[in-house]
């Protein structure tokens, strides 16, 4: 036997906001975001892909770890989410993204928007005191 409700009790129940993972964007940040997302190209067939679904899966996959082919299917389909993250990586949108969110963050917190340094450490340069492979050459002779 199935469940019945009422259609009268329904109506009660405040609709739920809810995101299905902990990478879904919230109304919030999709508002920063939204305006940065590319608008469909002029003719052919418009575009019927949520795109707010397109950027929760590549978060859901980046953060995950996982393969683009292991996405649930409750996002749009892989192959789609894959198209549009890497146009985005090669016309330049990520890095826009990240030009943004860094801009708001640092002036939230009250600092230049653009940083005026930085700051490196032997982790990020390699040196080396040697000259290089002529140096290793004499032990080989």
């Amino acid at each position: 036997m199935g469940l019945v409700v009422h259609s009268a009790r329904l109506k009660e129940i405040p609709p739920l906001k809810y995101t299905r993972y902990p990478t879904d964007l919230k109304d919030e940040e999709w508002a920063i975001l939204e305006p940065l997302i590319p608008p469909p190209r002029p003719g052919g067939r418009p575009r019927t892909t949520d795109m707010r679904e397109v950027v929760n899966a590549i978060l859901y996959v980046l953060r995950g770890g996982i393969p683009w082919r292991m996405l649930p299917r409750d996002f749009p389909p892989w192959g789609t989410v894959y198209y549009y993250f890497r146009l985005w990586r090669i016309t330049g949108v990520w890095e826009e993204m990240n030009r943004v969110l860094r801009e708001k963050l640092r002036g939230r917190e009250g600092r230049d928007s653009t940083p005026s340094a930085c700051i490196m450490d032997s982790q990020s340069v390699k040196t080396t005191e040697r000259g290089g492979l002529e140096d290793t050459m004499g032990a080989r002779k």
